[in-house]
């Protein structure tokens, strides 16, 4: 299974502002830090705000900052959350694809759904926190925007 660019980049925002202590960095420098866009960085931010797991405030002085309930936020949870409910594979096809011929009858399918909820039940228990110990903390505050 590969996450969804915004999963990644969430997942990486929250970790980053986890360990960033008093300082409230700006989208911008996350964003560039984490070598990503500037407009998908503000969307990913805006929905994490949005889900109350972070704070930005705009003008002098303002910035991200990770909430309480960011911190103690389940990575599974937050999965679910920015990847969806859909099934790893479309069975049914769509308007550029046809529907598999086997899914009357396959058992592909289910196999698979019980695989992504092993993945996501594993990711359950595990929240942001737990994922910015050492070593993971400190090199997260060691990143720095790329030269241009």
């Amino acid at each position: 299974m590969r996450l969804l660019r915004s999963t990644d980049l969430a997942l990486r925002v929250l970790m980053r502002l986890a360990v960033a202590g008093d300082s409230s960095p700006t989208t911008r420098e996350v964003a560039e830090a984490m070598d990503v866009p500037y407009t998908h960085a503000a969307k990913v931010v805006a929905e994490l705000q949005h889900m109350g797991l972070l704070t930005a405030r705009r003008g002098r002085g303002g910035g991200l900052s990770l909430t309480e309930d960011g911190r103690a936020a389940s990575v599974g949870a937050l999965v679910r959350s920015f990847e969806g409910d859909g099934d790893v594979v479309d069975c049914e096809g769509t308007a550029t694809s046809p529907a598999c011929p086997l899914s009357s009858a396959c058992r592909l399918r289910g196999a698979l759904r019980r695989a992504q909820e092993a993945f996501f039940a594993t990711l359950d228990p595990v929240t942001v926190a737990d994922i910015v110990t050492d070593p993971t903390g400190p090199l997260l505050l060691g990143l720095s925007p790329k030269p241009s």
